[in-house]
C-alpha cells in the first residue's frame, strides 16, 4: 500500500497545507491538485457534490501525488467506509461531541481487530496498491471535528480516544456555538476568547499525542495557526478562491476603464 505523505511531512517536522474542494467537478479537482497542496479534502458534507462526483474527482487527482481526503456528511459508517473504499487516505468527521462518538468514528475507519470497517476496497486497491487489509489501519488518518460547546467540554476525553489521529477545528460552528449566536460564524477569529480556545485545543491535542488542524480563510491566519502549533491548516477553498480571483480581476478592470458593473453582483 502507498505511504501517506501527510504522515511523512509530519515526520520531517513540517506543517501540512490542506486544500478544500466543494465544487463537484473532476477538472476543478485536477487543477487544484496541480497547485502544490500537500493534501486536498473533498467536502461531501457541505459541498455541491455527491458520490458520483467524488469518484472522478479522486481519479483526476491521482497523478498529482497529493494526499486525497474527504469530509463526510455525518458520523455514519456507510459513507465513511465508502470514502475509504474510493481511495481517501484521510477522513474528517463533523460534529464529534463526545469520546463515545469519537470511538465510533475510529471503529468505522479501521479494519478488525481494531475496528469494524468492512473489507471491499473497490477503487482503493488500484489507487493505493495491495496489502490494504494489513496496512490501511496505520496509513489512514482520522480527524474528529470539534465544533460545539459540548465538544469543547469533552475535549480531553475526545483527544484521548485510542486510534484517533487528530482534532480538526471548525471555527465557524465553534464560534457560533460558544457565543450562543452572538458572533456570526466565520473563519480567522480574532476575538481574544476564541484565540484562547484555539490555542487550548492545540495544547490538549499535543499532550494527548495527536495532531491538531484548523480551517482558515487566509494564508496569513494559517501561518499564525502554525506558529501556535497547528499541524495542518486548510486555507480557503476552490469556489472561494475562484470568486476572489474573479473579483480582483473585474475590480481592476472597472478601475482602469471607469466602468460600472451589472446590478445584482454577489459578494462572497
Amino acid at each position: 500500500m502507498i505511504e501517506n505523505r501527510v504522515k511523512q511531512i509530519w515526520a520531517e517536522g513540517r506543517p501540512v497545507l490542506n486544500g478544500w474542494l466543494s465544487v463537484g467537478n473532476a477538472f476543478v479537482a485536477e487543477v487544484m491538485a496541480a497547485q502544490g497542496y500537500d493534501a486536498l479534502t473533498i467536502d461531501v458534507q457541505h459541498g455541491a457534490l455527491d458520490y458520483s462526483d467524488v469518484l472522478p474527482m479522486m481519479q483526476a487527482m491521482r497523478a498529482s501525488g497529493v494526499v486525497v481526503g474527504a469530509r463526510v456528511p455525518w458520523l455514519e459508517p456507510g459513507i465513511i467506509m465508502k470514502m475509504l473504499d474510493a481511495g481517501a487516505l484521510q477522513v474528517i468527521c463533523p460534529m464529534i461531541n463526545t469520546a463515545e462518538e469519537a470511538a465510533r468514528f475510529v471503529s468505522f475507519l479501521r479494519y478488525p481487530p481494531v475496528g469494524q470497517r468492512s473489507f471491499g476496497p473497490s477503487r482503493a486497491v488500484y489507487a493505493q496498491g495491495g496489502n490494504i487489509a494489513a496496512e490501511a489501519n496505520d496509513r489512514v488518518i482520522g480527524w474528529a471535528m470539534v465544533e460545539t460547546r459540548t465538544a469543547l467540554d469533552n475535549l480531553e476525553a475526545i483527544a484521548a480516544t485510542p486510534g484517533l489521529d487528530g482534532i480538526y477545528v471548525g471555527p465557524a460552528d465553534l464560534t457560533f456555538s460558544l457565543s450562543e449566536g452572538r458572533l456570526a460564524p466565520g473563519f480567522d477569529r480574532d476575538e481574544p476568547e476564541m484565540v484562547e480556545v484555539l490555542r487550548r485545543i492545540v495544547d490538549v491535542c499535543h499532550r494527548a499525542g495527536i495532531k491538531a488542524a484548523l480551517h482558515c480563510g487566509t494564508p496569513d491566519y494559517a501561518a499564525r495557526a502554525v506558529a501556535w502549533g497547528y499541524d495542518m491548516t486548510t486555507v480557503s477553498g476552490d469556489f472561494r478562491l475562484m470568486a476572489d480571483a474573479a473579483t480582483d480581476s473585474i475590480s481592476r478592470f472597472r478601475e482602469l476603464t471607469g466602468t460600472a458593473g451589472p446590478e445584482g453582483t454577489v459578494e462572497t
